[in-house]
């Protein structure tokens, strides 16, 4: 199972960007990577992606950047992961079941279950449940949300 920096950034930076979606309209790239510590190309392909799930829109222009396509409810973090990363998978077959010459590995169907379970929390957790549940106020001033794990 990976979970890599560029699935991390992207939660963190869409986590910034609804923290402060009402202060502005649109967020420079410039300005997310500065708050949360992240390099500004790096985000640019990560917004890229992003832009391209239709998790984020886009504008160009000197007010442009990039916002939220829609509420921090309907956002849900599994959107957000699936849409930079790789299929996030815990077993050595890829889910085919093949691990082990060919066959299923005694622990084949453990692995699966795992995939399944932590692939329905990232589906069920919203954006707006991680930024409560942190004890932040969604809109308002708040600490550093930076991803370091």
């Amino acid at each position: 199972m990976n979970l890599t920096t560029k699935g991390k950034y992207a939660v963190t930076a869409v986590l910034d960007l609804a923290v402060h979606e009402r202060d502005i309209s649109y967020a420079k790239i410039s300005d997310v990577a500065k708050r949360q510590s992240i390099p500004a190309p790096y985000l640019e392909q990560i917004f890229s992606n992003l832009r391209k799930a239709d998790i984020l829109n886009a504008s160009r222009g000197p007010k442009g950047g990039f916002k939220l396509s829609r509420s921090s409810k309907d956002i849900m973090i599994g959107e957000i992961v699936t849409a930079v990363e790789k299929r996030m998978d815990a077993t050595q077959c890829s889910g085919e079941g093949n691990c082990n010459a060919g066959s299923k590995c005694l622990a084949h169907n453990l692995w699966t279950e795992l995939n399944e379970n932590v692939n329905g929390f990232l589906m069920n957790k919203s954006l707006y449940d991680v930024l409560n549940a942190r004890g932040n106020k969604l809109h308002g001033k708040t600490n550093s949300l930076i991803a370091s794990g």
